[in-house]
């Protein structure tokens, strides 16, 4: 299938991914799991939402959960360059049909909120309320010491369209997984704008789902520390797969499971992909590697499990990738 190429004058500026908004259930056993064993701060709370964010982070929020009858991602956020860019969003989101709203959120001001083509609920800002960084606050660490929120992974169940609708959108691809063959399909595909691996990862699966989102750690041994952590406070069964080392992206991972079952990936180690004429790398869909370096397959659940979005239809994908599966 196609490969996407780079483009270099999209039609709004979008940085990075910013924030994920979440539909959680008990909001004060989601904020325990959050802030005390993964090592989130609270900036702000109320009985129906709390705001979190990591040590590195200047901005108010990269985590928001909500109280909900049902788990759900209701939003993921991306920082745009400017006030601009969200008028240039608007204009593109008319041209292409797509409707849209401009909306005041806390802390993050004039906001424009979307449902993607294939129904991922999106949301721009241009600038949210600022506060010091704690990244020297040693004192306040917790669980795996989070310094900043990195990147999302969504089942798409059309993975190409997807692909090539944030390539548009000036997402550049760095890594993807095809099948093998004159024909072979891009069953997963690793996209970004700031100049690392992924912000957007799109996997093939039943869509429109939020397969995980990822905070950034300082080294492998505070994702090692984490697993000693869950395993302190009775979250063993939360913990879903690894540690390991990814093949694609370079990653030391871990992939653990919040009280609703929201996915949630520890990430360090990846590498420097913002040279302009930085080339994908293509995997074969069998190669075991590309899952875990050391050869170990994922497990069943990790590919069909994952959080819907608020109010959107889980279609089935156009396609059933022959993936590697643990036993």
């Amino acid at each position: 299938m196609p490969v996407p190429q780079h483009i270099f004058e999209p039609p709004f500026n979008i940085i990075r991914s910013s924030h994920v908004v979440l539909d959680v259930t008990d909001l004060k056993l989601s904020r325990e799991f959050y802030e005390i064993t993964v090592g989130l701060h609270v900036e702000d709370a109320d009985d129906n939402v709390v705001y979190m964010r990591a040590a590195e982070e200047h901005q108010h929020h990269s985590l928001v959960l909500w109280k909900a009858a049902a788990p759900a991602c209701a939003r993921l956020g991306f920082k745009v360059g400017n006030d601009g860019d969200l008028d240039k969003a608007a204009k593109f989101l008319s041209e292409n049909g797509l409707a849209h709203a401009f909306v005041d959120q806390p802390f993050q001001g004039r906001t424009l909120q979307f449902t993607d083509p294939f129904g991922f609920q999106i949301e721009l800002y241009a600038s949210m309320e600022r506060r010091p960084h704690l990244l020297r606050r040693y004192d306040l660490y917790r669980g795996c010491h989070p310094q900043r929120l990195d990147h999302f992974n969504v089942f798409a169940a059309e993975v190409q369209d997807t692909v090539d609708f944030y390539a548009r959108l000036g997402f550049r691809l760095t890594e993807y997984a095809e099948e093998d063959g004159p024909n072979g399909r891009i069953a997963a595909a690793w996209m970004h704008r700031k100049g690392n691996v992924h912000d957007f990862a799109i996997t093939n699966g039943k869509g429109p789902r939020l397969h995980h989102f990822a905070y950034w750690t300082p080294t492998a041994m505070n994702i090692i520390h984490l697993c000693d952590v869950m395993a302190s406070q009775g979250f063993v069964k939360n913990i879903e797969r690894g540690p390991g080392r990814h093949g694609i992206s370079n990653a030391f991972f871990l992939y653990v499971r919040d009280p609703d079952g929201h996915r949630l990936e520890l990430y360090t180690s990846d590498y420097f992909t913002g040279d302009h004429d930085h080339e994908p790398l293509r995997w074969s869909l069998r190669d075991p590697r590309r899952q875990t370096l050391w050869g170990a397959p994922a497990p069943r659940s990790w590919f069909e499990q994952g959080s819907p979005f608020t109010g959107q239809a889980v279609r089935e994908p156009k396609f059933v990738a022959d993936v590697l599966v643990a036993d």
